[in-house]
Order: structure tokens, then C-alpha cells, then sequence
């Protein structure tokens, strides 16, 4: 493995992400239960997003894309927000009922399956990397804590 300062300063940030996405899916959580309902608990988290999305975009002062290069993104590009739906709409619903925990280790267990199968088939243009026994075992071993979660 070849660590570089460049990669050892990222992994703080990466690190961040998984404490985010957990803040996130609870905070959702408590807003679904203050309100009611899972699905306007994700429109209110999706549109303060996206207000912050947009202040951050035009602070950029990036040329926005022109109309030709709207019509030349792939199909499936336009995925991505329905996932992002799907993901944060079900998280809001299951995280409560499966517990922190547990959600977040199926989170990061499909994220390893979906990942491993994409490096090893070059999906959406990744770069090729083969699945052998080490990936394999660290993926077995997640799955194996995440049955260790379930546990109460």
C-alpha cells in the first residue's frame, strides 16, 4: 500500500463523511418523528440542501452548463436523484427501527458488495480491479460485524 501525504490528508476527510451521514440519518429521523412522515422529513432536508447547493454554486462564478451539454449526459445521470431520494427516504423510515448501528453497517456493507463489483467489472467507467480472497474476506468480515450488530 502506498500512502502519500496527499492520501493521509484525505482520510480525515472520508472519515467525515460517515460521521455526516449518520448525524444526517438522525437528524432526518427526529424530523420525521416531530412531523410525521418520512417522505416531507427528506423534502425538508433535500431543499435546505439544495439552497446551500445553489448559494454554493453561484459563489463558485462557474460558466453554467450550456443546453448541449445537458442533452449529452448520459441516461443515467438523472439517477442519481432518484437514489439519493430512495436513500434518504428510506434511511429516515429504517434507521430508527434497525438502530444507528446496524443500519449504518447494511449501509457500508452494500456500499463494499456494490464498490467490489463495480472495481471488478470496470462499472460507470472505474478502474478494473479484480475481486480476490483478501477483498473478498474483508467483505465477509463487515457482514459478519453487521450480524454481530443485530444483536440486543
Amino acid at each position: 500500500m502506498n500512502f502519500s501525504v496527499q492520501l493521509l490528508a484525505l482520510l480525515p476527510l472520508v472519515f467525515l463523511i460517515g460521521t455526516a451521514m449518520t448525524l444526517q440519518t438522525a437528524i432526518n429521523a427526529k424530523v420525521s418523528q416531530s412531523i410525521g412522515s418520512p417522505l416531507q422529513a427528506a423534502l425538508i432536508s433535500f431543499s435546505f440542501g439544495t439552497l446551500i447547493l445553489a448559494v454554493l454554486v453561484v459563489l463558485q462564478k462557474q460558466a453554467w452548463p450550456s443546453l448541449q451539454q445537458f442533452s449529452q449526459l448520459p441516461w443515467y445521470a438523472w439517477c442519481a436523484g432518484v437514489l439519493g431520494v430512495y436513500a434518504i427516504s428510506l434511511s429516515i423510515y429504517t434507521a430508527p427501527k434497525l438502530g444507528l448501528l446496524t443500519f449504518s453497517g447494511l449501509v457500508i456493507f452494500g456500499q463494499i458488495l456494490t464498490s467490489m463489483l463495480f472495481d471488478h467489472f470496470g462499472g460507470l467507467g472505474a478502474e478494473k480491479n479484480p475481486i480476490h480472497w483478501q477483498r473478498l474476506l474483508g467483505g465477509v468480515v463487515i457482514f459478519v460485524g453487521v450480524l454481530l450488530t443485530l444483536q440486543r
